[in-house]
């Protein structure tokens, strides 16, 4: 879709993607900014992993390609996408085949501090995920602190509520009046 744009929010487990990205759309909607917004981590959690996509990259974009071209049909041309990894160099590609070819990428990288997003993280896992969702943001803080591509907006979480990180996504963006 010609003009087509994405605010891909990433960053750590426990950083507060999701709600970040829950309080932009509301800033949005009473803007009147049409919009759409997509969990990333939703869209490959599918088991087993298909084959010989182990790292559900495939499955990824097919699902992102299809509810994408289901939002533009309604007139949207902005998507707010989250996923920890979704700011990386290498996911310009995917949405540029699921958008178009034309569109505008915004990268913002949350930022946490390891003690931050630990005691984000357990407060909100329960059951076996915990363990997992730990080992991930101590090995992915600093992953994408490392890899995340010039240009890329650094948000700070720490100490903050979701209403001051959200007035600075949407000033990065610039969807706002």
């Amino acid at each position: 879709m010609e003009n087509a744009e994405a605010l891909l929010i990433g960053g750590r487990s426990g950083v507060g993607k999701s709600t970040v990205a829950l309080e932009v759309s509301a800033r949005l909607r009473a803007a009147g900014v049409r919009h759409a917004l997509i969990e990333g981590d939703l869209m490959g959690h599918v088991h087993p992993a298909p084959a010989g996509d182990p790292h559900r990259t495939g499955i990824v974009e097919r699902n992102l390609t299809a509810v994408w071209a289901n939002y533009a049909e309604l007139g949207c041309t902005r998507l707010i996408y989250t996923n920890t990894l979704s700011v990386m160099p290498e996911t310009g590609p995917v949405f540029q085949r699921a958008m178009g070819a034309g569109v505008r990428i915004v990268r913002v990288l949350l930022t946490a501090s390891a003690g931050t997003a630990r005691a984000r993280l357990m407060e909100r896992e329960r059951g076996s995920e915990l363990a997992d969702g730990l080992r991930s943001s101590l090995r992915k803080g600093p992953l994408l602190d490392e890899r995340a591509p010039a240009g890329t907006v650094r948000v700070v979480t720490d100490g903050r509520s979701v209403v001051d990180v959200a007035h600075d996504v949407v000033a990065a963006v610039g969807w706002a009046p």
